[in-house]
């Protein structure tokens, strides 16, 4: 099942992630969350949420969003790195991170 990520920072400023297959079950999903747990931490990310609660969207659009357009275009490692965290936990054939709306659509 191929797979796609689209991040955008705005018009004109979107990043079009193909991914080939990739396993998307539990392991892959709980090594997601740890690798988003690393670079929420190592960026700094602070999200106020109502509920004290860190879900994994907002973990998604924090570390979009404290990377910043550069990581993503001057890093295709960790930009592919981010992709596949992401399928891991979303488990979507295409995903989109606004980050710009502090969003997700599928």
């Amino acid at each position: 099942m191929q797979h796609q990520v689209i991040v955008s920072f705005g018009k004109d400023q979107e990043f079009d992630i193909k991914l080939g297959n990739i396993e998307v079950g539990g392991g892959a999903a709980e090594e997601a969350r740890r690798w988003f747990g690393r670079e929420y931490e190592a960026l700094e990310c602070d999200v106020a949420t109502p509920t004290g609660k860190i879900l994994a969207v907002d973990r998604i659009l924090s570390v979009a969003k404290y990377a910043g357009e550069t990581r993503f275009r001057d890093n295709p490692e960790w930009t592919q790195q981010f992709a596949r965290s992401t399928v891991a936990i979303l488990g979507r054939e295409l995903i989109n991170v606004d980050v710009v709306n502090y969003s997700i659509g599928y």
